[in-house]
């Protein structure tokens, strides 16, 4: 234990070990107006001490029996998916969350993403980096892949259903994937975007009724606001102008921690989880922002050197999915707080608050410690 300690990647815990400050000060600005958030802080504090737990339990374990047990996991997972409609709570119009005692929830889709991960890596792993081919290989990642899809989007889960698309995607790539069979996808993907938007505008007004009808009129105007905002009305783009002109008015350096107003006046939905970012825009301006984005950087670059140092080909597949899925996340909270991207239920990893995303995110980097400790001994053994 102690060689392996010495093996391990310091400069990955000294990130997270910030990212915990950083979480809990934000945190506690964004809930500080309110008392019934006041003790989200210090729960942030508690989640990050046992996510670090987690982090050196299963940086010791050999990843490899992960790999083994695959489609155990996946049943697994399928199962919760499953059990959330009939057992789960509905919270902001989804399905999608277990209550647990202590009012902590659990949020099956999360956990997920490590069940894809690990099974695509271990489908991919077979070809030991050769050429994907396109009916044994990618045909049966997608189909791997395409229940847990259609299970999130019926809870409904936009914003985990699009994730599981990045990491399938970032896997591919990076597994070799032939450019003929990327053309393919790439003409299915823009084909797709271009019916919805067409079908979505002509049919606008009957789209709008049947989510109306069917108390989904919050997915309706998250669309219609991020494809139409000059038609939109201002209940649909209300969340996605606020934010913006929160961050605008951080300017260069901020107005100061503790100091932002849109929070206070409850401006921003969610500041302490989804919209977290707005928070540091506010307060710590454009300067903060870069620096956050920075500590990101740092973290996505350890993680992808640790992958090129691989001698198995699962394990660079496995931080490759752990990368996309943190890279797309990252993209896509700050870019749907700038108007780049559509609001979604998105978290930004390792600083909003939330248990189940923070247990997650930390689960995905104990296995990319486990893949670095235990490179030496897969050499040994082959």
């Amino acid at each position: 234990m102690i060689n392996k300690l010495k093996k391990m990647d310091w400069g990955i815990i000294a990130l997270l070990l910030v990212f915990m400050c950083i979480s809990t000060l934000i945190v506690h600005s964004a809930t500080s107006y309110d008392p019934r958030y006041a003790s989200y802080d210090t729960k942030t504090v508690i989640f990050y001490c046992i996510g670090l737990g987690v982090v050196f339990l299963l940086s010791l374990v050999d990843y490899r029996l992960l790999l083994k047990g695959w489609l155990i996991w996946y049943g697994i997972g399928l199962v919760l998916l499953v059990l959330v409609f009939f057992l789960g709570a509905e919270i902001n119009g989804a399905r999608a969350w277990f209550k647990l005692p202590g009012g902590l929830q659990f949020q099956p889709a999360e956990m997920v993403k490590i069940v894809l991960i690990i099974g695509i890596a271990q489908l991919m792993g077979r070809r030991q980096g050769e050429p994907l081919r396109l009916t044994s290989d990618v045909m049966a990642i997608a189909a791997y892949s395409i229940v847990p899809f259609l299970l999130v989007m019926m809870q409904p889960d936009l914003g985990n259903a699009i994730i599981y698309i990045v990491i399938v995607l970032g896997m591919l790539w990076i597994g070799n994937v032939r450019y003929s069979h990327v053309m393919i996808g790439l003409v299915a993907v823009l084909g797709f975007l271009l019916i919805f938007g067409t079908l979505f505008n002509t049919y606008n007004d009957q789209i709008k009724t049947y989510m109306i009808d069917h108390n989904k009129l919050h997915w309706y105007e998250r669309i219609n606001g991020f494809m139409n905002p000059g038609n939109a009305s201002e209940r649909e783009v209300y969340q996605a102008t606020k934010a913006k002109i929160a961050i605008g008015s951080g300017g260069l350096s901020g107005d100061g921690y503790l100091k932002g107003d849109s929070k206070n006046n409850a401006f921003i939905s969610y500041p302490y989880s989804d919209s977290i970012f707005v928070v540091v825009g506010e307060e710590f301006g454009f300067q903060g922002s870069a620096v956050l984005l920075l500590l990101y950087f740092l973290l996505i670059y350890r993680m992808i050197l640790i992958s090129f140092q691989c001698y198995d080909k699962r394990g660079s597949f496995m931080i490759i999915g752990i990368v996309s899925m943190f890279v797309f996340q990252i993209f896509e909270n700050v870019g749907m707080m700038i108007g780049l991207m559509p609001i979604t239920g998105i978290t930004l990893p390792f600083v909003s608050y939330g248990g189940t995303s923070l247990l997650l995110n930390m689960i995905c980097i104990g296995l990319v410690l486990s893949i670095k400790l235990h490179q030496e001994k897969y050499e040994l053994d082959t």
